[in-house]
C-alpha cells in the first residue's frame, strides 16, 4: 500500500511530468509552420497537369481548384496568396513526397481512405470534393455503360485506387477485362487519345478534365456509373495538430465565408458585421489567430486573396469553364449539398 507521503509525491512527480509533456507539445506541433515561415513559401504537391485543378496557364502561372486550396493556407500564414512553390508530382510518388518532407501540403485530388490514413503516415485535411470514380469511353463504340466493357481494354495509372475499383465492380457481374497501366498521366490520357485503350478510368473529375483537353471533346462520352466514394482531401505529415489545424480552418474558412455570403468582393463591407461568427472568422473580435500560431487576420486574408469556396468551384470546375461542371455533392448543406463548416467559436 502507498503511504500517504509517497501518495503525494507520486502524485507530484506525475503531474510535473504531464506538465513538462504539455509545454513540449507545441514546439514541435509548431514545427512545419516554424519550417515554412523560416522557408518563406509553402511547398505543394499538385497534379503536373489536369485541367481544372492544376495547370499552369500561358503565363506559366499554377492554376486551378487544388492550387487554391494552397493559395487559401498561404494567405493564412503570409498575408499573401502567392508564398507558395508548387511540385508537380505523379500518382506512384505523391504520397512518398509528403512522407519524407519534399512538400508539405499535398493538393492533388487525394481519395482520402482507410489505409492510406492509418497505415501511411499521413493526415487528411476536411474533403474539398466529394467525388466517384468512373470510365470514359469514344463516342464511336457506341458503349451506353459500364458493363457493356467486357474484354475491353481500359487505361489507368499506378498508386491510386482505381483498379480495387474496377475489380470491385466487375467481379459480382462476371465481366472480364484488360488493365494497362502507365506511369504518368501523360501517357496514361495520350494511349487513350491514341487508341491504345478502348476505355480510361479515373474520378468523374478528372475524367471531365481529360475530356477538356481533348481536341475534340464531343468525341467521348463519360459512362454514367460512379462506381466508388472518392472524398478528396489535402494531405499533410502525421503528428502535426498545428499545421493539421491550420489546414483544415483554411479551408473551413472558405466554407464558412460562402455560408455567411461573404466573398472577395464584400469581405471589407463584412469587418463591420454584427455576426458574432463572421466577426471571429475575419479577426474583428477574439483571437482565434493567435490559438493558430497566425495573425488574428488570417481568415480575412484566405477570403480577400481566394474568395469563398463558391468562388473557388466557380472560376476553376463550374459551369461557364471548360470542365462545366455542377456542384452536386459539392453544394453547401443548406442547399441539399455536403459542405459544412464547424462552427467560429
Amino acid at each position: 500500500m502507498i503511504q500517504p507521503k509517497s501518495m503525494v509525491r507520486w502524485l507530484a512527480m506525475s503531474l510535473i511530468a504531464s506538465v513538462a509533456a504539455v509545454s513540449a507539445a507545441p514546439a514541435s506541433a509548431q514545427s512545419t509552420l516554424d519550417t515554412v515561415k523560416k522557408r518563406g513559401k509553402i511547398l505543394c504537391g499538385v497534379s503536373p497537369v489536369a485541367p481544372g485543378f492544376s495547370y499552369a496557364d500561358d503565363k506559366g502561372v499554377r492554376r486551378g481548384f487544388d492550387v487554391d486550396i494552397c493559395r487559401a493556407v498561404s494567405a493564412a500564414v503570409f498575408a499573401d496568396p502567392d508564398k507558395v512553390e508548387y511540385v508537380p508530382l505523379n500518382t506512384n510518388v505523391r504520397f512518398q513526397a509528403v512522407q519524407s518532407g519534399e512538400v508539405d501540403i499535398l493538393s492533388r485530388q487525394n481519395t482520402w481512405s482507410f489505409t492510406r490514413d492509418a497505415s501511411l503516415g499521413l493526415d487528411f485535411g476536411p474533403v474539398v470534393f466529394y467525388d466517384g470514380q468512373g470510365l470514359m469511353a469514344p463516342s464511336k463504340l457506341n458503349v451506353k455503360s459500364a458493363s457493356e466493357l467486357a474484354d475491353a481494354a481500359i487505361c489507368l495509372l499506378p498508386g491510386t485506387t482505381t483498379l480495387q475499383n474496377l475489380e470491385d465492380f466487375f467481379r459480382p457481374k462476371n465481366i472480364k477485362y484488360e488493365s494497362v497501366v502507365f506511369e504518368n498521366s501523360d501517357e496514361w490520357r495520350n494511349a487513350f487519345f491514341n487508341g491504345r485503350c478502348d476505355a480510361i478510368t479515373t474520378d468523374r473529375s478528372d475524367l471531365a478534365s481529360v475530356r477538356a483537353i481533348a481536341n475534340d471533346p464531343s468525341q467521348y462520352v463519360v459512362l454514367p456509373e460512379t462506381i466508388s466514394k472518392e472524398p478528396l482531401a489535402p494531405t499533410i505529415r502525421q503528428n502535426d495538430p498545428n499545421w493539421r489545424d491550420i489546414l483544415n480552418w483554411s479551408v473551413y474558412t472558405l466554407i464558412g465565408a460562402e455560408e455567411k455570403g461573404v466573398t472577395q468582393a464584400n469581405v471589407d463591407e463584412f469587418l463591420k458585421s454584427e455576426d458574432p461568427e463572421v466577426q471571429r472568422m475575419l479577426g474583428v473580435n477574439g483571437d482565434f489567430g493567435k490559438m493558430l500560431g497566425l495573425d488574428n487576420k488570417w481568415g480575412y486574408n484566405i477570403i480577400k486573396s481566394v474568395g469563398n469556396y463558391g468562388e473557388v468551384f466557380d472560376r476553376n470546375l463550374g459551369p461557364k469553364t471548360r470542365l462545366g461542371l455542377t456542384r452536386g455533392p459539392n453544394e453547401l448543406w443548406t442547399k441539399g449539398g455536403l459542405l459544412y463548416a464547424p462552427p467560429f467559436r
